[in-house]
């Protein structure tokens, strides 16, 4: 059994224990609304769409960094109160203007390379080591990075660490009349605070397109400390939906739980060791998701040498408490052999895929 959620379905321990699922799709990047601890341990795999969306964020980041800077809001909204109000004041080119990404992934990292492409100086910031692309500069701390940003971009993931990561601190840092952009988590940020540097012109304008709290439906009613501010760009959890991200995310997603069910495949998989099996050309295939345990490997060939499945390839992997190994043998595997792993206590859970 699988189930395909987005990300306001939440999946806790407690409907796992209610369920007899064999994996989870999750057709978002964020995989947050799952424990993913407690699939683990019951041998589900979780998939989600760590790339899929990455172009439409990215379009919409750049787009809002044009659209600040010359303070489109503002102006359309005067034009639709009736009012001509045609000035340079206050508008600017992003050509030469320097883009601060918070967050290397892989957002961050294509945000770069579209930023340098329009004549944007790039620094980064990232907890990791990352390679930096084209001619973008790493920032040893935060603060660096703040300090030289014209352009401030949050592109962390959900972690619980990096709740709260930019508030009162991080605003007093940015540089007067720097602009703020935020399509990450809408945990990683303080609104009141960012509201109060809007207000008092520290911050010349933002774009925020996730909330620490969102509607939980359409139409259910926005409250938010940045409404009305002026050089404010609100969206609601826009950045990845766009047609041609939401058909790449479904056949993404499909496409990993299809291998996965079909052959065993744990590609990409968020909570089980990741094991890229390939297509099954001939033959049998035992995959097995066991305890991480010393012996198992050996054990398992064991088993399989007694009852004379000839071993044509072996595949596996480790992560924290479990271990996976597939192995593709020349015939048909016998129900003594598979009820022979399964009788063992490093087993969790054995499957079986013929070609």
């Amino acid at each position: 059994t699988m189930v395909g959620i987005r990300s306001n379905t939440k999946i806790t321990e407690r409907v796992l224990d209610n369920t007899d699922l064999s994996a989870i799709g999750a057709f978002c990047i964020g995989t947050n609304q799952i424990d993913l601890d407690a699939a683990a341990r019951r041998g589900i795999a979780v998939f989600n769409a760590p790339y899929s969306n990455t172009r439409s964020v990215v379009e919409l980041v750049i787009g809002e960094i044009i659209a600040l800077a010359r303070r489109l809001n503002e102006k359309t909204q005067r034009m639709h109160d009736g009012v001509w109000d045609k000035s340079a004041q206050g508008s600017h080119e992003v050509r030469g203007r320097t883009l601060g990404i918070i967050g290397y992934g892989n957002i961050g990292t294509q945000l770069s390379n579209v930023a340098e492409a329009i004549g944007m100086r790039v620094i980064f910031f990232d907890t990791a080591d990352k390679l930096a692309h084209g001619n973008a500069r790493r920032m040893r701390t935060m603060d660096d990075l703040l300090a030289n940003a014209d352009v401030v971009s949050l592109h962390v993931d959900g972690r619980t660490g990096n709740a709260g990561l930019f508030g009162e601190e991080q605003f007093s840092k940015m540089k007067p009349r720097a602009l703020f952009i935020n399509a990450s988590r809408g945990m990683v940020v303080d609104d009141q605070a960012l509201a109060a540097h809007i207000k008092s012109g520290h911050i010349a304008g933002a774009a925020i397109d996730v909330f620490p709290v969102e509607p939980k439906a359409q139409g259910d009613a926005f409250e938010s400390a940045l409404r009305g501010l002026d050089n404010v760009i609100l969206t609601p959890h826009v950045g990845g939906s766009t047609q041609e991200a939401q058909e790449e995310i479904g056949y993404f997603v499909s496409n990993k739980l299809s291998n996965f069910i079909d052959a065993g495949s744990t590609e990409l998989s968020v909570n089980l060791p990741v094991v890229a099996a390939p297509a099954l050309t001939s033959g049998s295939r035992v995959a097995i998701l066991h305890h991480n345990v010393p012996g198992v490997l050996a054990a398992v060939n064991q088993i399989l040498f007694e009852h004379h499945d000839n071993v044509l390839a072996q595949y596996l992997a480790t992560r924290g408490e479990l271990g996976y190994v597939v192995a593709d043998v020349e015939g048909p595997s016998t129900d003594e052999c598979i009820a022979q792993i399964e009788a063992t206590d490093w087993n969790h859970w054995v499957r079986t895929y013929n070609a």
